[in-house]
């Protein structure tokens, strides 16, 4: 059968199964969800020529509860033992005409921990994959960016979905999940979480003129310093504001100003601030409506912040805050403006906005 297949957070694919029935109607494909608790993935069943039209038209970064997407191409049982590369050379083979040559393969699995006990064959068995279609003249030689990605995924040791994405509109990384070292000296292991929102709004190219060493940011909530730490290792000057302790190793790195003040009630002196960082416990529109007080009174280029999700109906809810926060921007603000939200690797009950001036 045909259809998309997404990755998710196990746990939120009723979320990903409720954005994408919208996302698609909106675009004009009527489809149907197949999700189960806990899988971290949804199937949503169309036809194929509405797959790849969705696919393409479709830009998986409006989309916040999908981490990465595949066109399926096929779903089928491999053999227990012997021969796993023939099953799934034949089903490339049989889509050649209408894949062309392809520029990467991927092999993964979904993101729970049954599915990623085979984690360690799927690297091994990438290699046999990789040689046997390129030997057969389906895939490259080398990467090519502008060519379809062809990825394979293992639900278990024997099922496996087959499956493609476009070059120009899916994640940079396996199964969508940047791979982050935890780093030794950070003050949390928040410190991931405004990691890998760097890595999924600022695209690589602009990292140097975006993230560059000198802009001035502050920190709301900040104590004890998990994202101020982020900033700081990119040469940042941080304000940091919290009533809570910050790190000493931050402090005496003379980049950070400890602020101890309510974040709701805190200023800066001066509109020379680029990066905004919040990651407080509050309600989320609350939060939302500080940041984007903020945007609206130059008192930040760039705002990254996280809004904490209810236990229910999840995606309307985050619809509905970044709603309010776009028609806010729309009809106070000075200009264009760029509104993302993804929940991310490293994101548990909450999603993480992103909001700039452009």
């Amino acid at each position: 059968m045909s259809g998309l297949w997404l990755f998710c957070r196990a746990g939120f694919e009723s979320d990903c199964a409720a954005e994408i029935q919208d996302k698609a109607s909106q675009l004009g494909v009527y489809g149907y969800c197949q999700a189960k608790a806990g899988e971290a993935f949804v199937v949503f069943r169309c036809q194929a020529e509405e797959a790849e039209h969705l696919a393409s038209k479709l830009p998986l970064k409006e989309l916040i509860f999908t981490r990465q997407w595949l066109v399926i191409l096929a779903e089928m049982d491999l053999p227990a033992e012997g021969d796993r590369v023939s099953p799934i050379l034949t089903c490339v083979a049989e889509n050649q005409q209408r894949l062309g040559l392809l520029g990467e393969l991927t092999v993964t699995t979904p993101d729970t921990n049954e599915a990623k006990s085979v984690a360690g064959f799927t690297k091994k068995f990438t290699v046999p994959l990789r040689q046997a279609l390129r030997g057969a003249s389906l895939l490259s030689q080398k990467p090519l960016a502008k060519r379809p990605s062809l990825q394979v995924v293992f639900i278990n040791k024997v099922r496996v979905v087959v499956g493609f994405s476009f070059s120009f509109n899916q994640a940079p990384w396996a199964g969508g999940i940047p791979r982050l070292r935890m780093p030794g000296d950070a003050p949390s292991r928040s410190t991931l979480k405004l990691d890998e929102a760097f890595s999924v709004f600022v695209a690589k190219e602009e990292h140097e003129q975006r993230l560059q060493s000198g802009l001035r940011a502050v920190d709301l909530g900040a104590a004890p310093g998990g994202w101020t730490y982020q900033l700081v290792r990119r040469g940042m000057m941080v304000t940091a504001v919290d009533n809570g302790p910050m790190a000493e190793s931050l402090m005496d790195t003379g980049q950070v100003s400890h602020v101890r003040e309510d974040g709701f009630r805190y200023l800066p002196k001066k509109r020379n601030v680029h990066w905004l960082v919040c990651d407080m416990v509050e309600k989320p529109a609350r939060v939302g409506e500080l940041m984007t007080e903020w945007l609206l009174q130059d008192y930040c280029k760039e705002a990254i912040f996280n809004l904490k999700l209810p236990m229910k109906q999840r995606y309307l809810a985050v619809n509905e805050y970044l709603q309010h926060i776009k028609e806010q921007l729309q009809n106070e603000g000075h200009g264009r403006f760029e509104l993302q939200a993804k929940q991310l690797y490293h994101d548990r009950e909450e999603v993480t906005v992103h909001a700039r001036w452009l």
